[in-house]
């Protein structure tokens, strides 16, 4: 009968050593942590159109990109990779390229959904969360490369430059790409691990909403902090706004901090690129 409360015992031991054990990180959700419902209501569109476009697309490896050259630029030219929203390569992200050329930069905005515009959220997330890593990181240097070898543009200084999911990958390739002139990103989605971020050689700019739910301030705190103690040359902005402020064709665009955010944007590339 002794043999019944030694294996109570053991039991118990087991049961209490199980919960002292560390328990498995939560896998992070692709929106943010908010859930998918509240993710989808920060991003919407007006059903506007874009400003007539300038530029053209071109082939970059198997997929396509939107490129726009200044007017009368001569090479060497400083040189921007943009990175769309969830939304996919659509003519709002377009515009974007012939802003940034209308400042003098060679402007390649890249497609890594696969060609996919979305016009709904439900559309968008689908695509969002079909994205490849892998093939993404391949698109991203094939349009690095393309800067730096087009006969027109042949780059010497090149950043990259992304809203909320290309906010994400614009930090991403500059992890993964150590030559990255600067990586500027609008409210994507960051990390604070120090062995991620030693890695960035590039300087970086990011620009944040502190309404943002699914950005909260306390990550942006802890991604600026973590550059410092990286030493990395960083620029944070943060704005009494909420998420896709920048965003001209979302409901939520604020039209005062994005004007002042993209005059910090333009006066921390020409220093980075120009410079």
């Amino acid at each position: 009968m002794r043999i019944l409360p030694l294996i109570l015992s053991v039991l118990v031991v087991a049961v209490a050593a199980y919960s002292q054990e560390p328990k498995a990180p939560a896998i992070p959700s692709p929106t943010g942590p908010i859930d998918e419902a509240a993710f989808k209501a920060l991003h919407e569109l007006k059903g506007e159109k874009a400003p007539p476009l300038k530029g053209a697309m071109i082939e970059l490896g198997q997929e396509k990109a939107y490129l726009s050259l200044p007017k009368d630029g001569k090479t060497p030219l400083p040189a921007v990779i943009l990175i769309h929203e969830w939304w996919g390569l659509n003519d709002h992200v377009k515009h974007w390229a012939d802003r940034l050329a209308a400042e003098g930069y060679a402007a390649l905005a890249v497609d890594l959904y696969g060609g996919v515009v979305a016009t709904t959220a439900d559309q968008a997330m689908e695509a969002m969360k079909k994205v490849d890593a892998a093939k993404s990181l391949t698109t991203m240097q094939a349009a690095y490369a393309c800067l730096a070898e087009d006969p027109r543009i042949l780059a010497k200084k090149r950043a990259t430059m992304g809203w909320c999911f290309g906010g994400t990958q614009s930090l991403k390739f500059a992890i993964a790409e150590p030559t990255l002139n600067a990586a500027v990103i609008y409210y994507g989605r960051l990390t604070a691990e120090s062995e991620d971020l030693a890695k960035i050689k590039a300087k970086v700019c990011g620009v944040f909403g502190t309404k943002d739910r699914s950005i909260p301030n306390p990550s942006v705190d802890d991604f600026e902090n973590t550059l410092k103690a990286n030493e990395i040359e960083n620029e944070i902005y943060r704005y009494d706004a909420e998420h896709a402020f920048a965003n001209p064709s979302n409901p939520r665009y604020d039209t005062k901090c994005a004007g002042e955010a993209w005059e910090k944007v333009k006066a921390f590339l020409a220093k980075a690129l120009q410079g």
